[in-house]
């Protein structure tokens, strides 16, 4: 059975962290792999209903998903975090606990986000309507040492999935296109 990983997307919000995450997902299906995604909006309905926007909530909601992708990874399944996960200090206990685990910082300025916000979140945030958004009025730690950073101001879609998936097979995390998927890994 090939070896499990986590793929572990973090960024701010509308930075493209779960289109990218779709993108990487269907590629690595074509591939011959089980892959599960976890998107943080989809976790919040269902597996942490009820969690607010504290910090010990943000912390416990990250922390779960932490804890299904070790499950997943554990037993073959390539999980794809998408959530914002704005505290390295998570990440890394997730890194920590997963161990087959790869981080991917979608970055993108404040400035560009504001811009491509179809819902206007970014603009109340910035106007003081919106509490506790991470990024403005919350904190968000970019990660220091990410496998992969990738940025959607200036790149495009395509170039971004190509730089994770050239990462992936570079490393030995997913096989070559045309490689049998039963392929080595470290």
């Amino acid at each position: 059975m090939r070896k499990g990983f986590t793929l572990w997307f973090t960024g701010l919000s509308g930075a493209g962290k779960s289109t990218l995450a779709n993108h990487v997902a269907k590629a690595l299906r074509e591939r011959g792999l089980n892959v599960e995604i976890l998107d943080g909006d989809e976790v919040r309905t269902n597996l942490s209903k009820g969690l607010g926007f504290s910090k010990e909530d943000r912390d416990t909601n990250i922390k779960r998903i932490g804890y299904v992708c070790k499950l997943l990874t554990r037993n073959g399944v390539v999980a794809i975090s998408a959530a914002i996960s704005p505290y390295k200090e998570i990440r890394d206990y997730n890194r920590q606990q997963i161990g087959q685990f790869v981080e991917v910082y979608v970055q993108c300025s404040i400035a560009a986000l504001t811009k491509r916000d179809v819902k206007g979140l970014y603009q109340k945030a910035l106007a003081g309507e919106i509490q506790h958004f991470t990024g403005v009025s919350d904190p968000y730690e970019p990660p220091t040492h990410p496998e992969i950073v990738v940025d959607s101001e200036r790149q495009s879609e395509p170039d971004s999935l190509k730089a994770i998936l050239d990462y992936l097979e570079r490393e030995g995390w997913i096989p070559a296109v045309g490689a049998k998927a039963a392929c080595c890994h470290h």
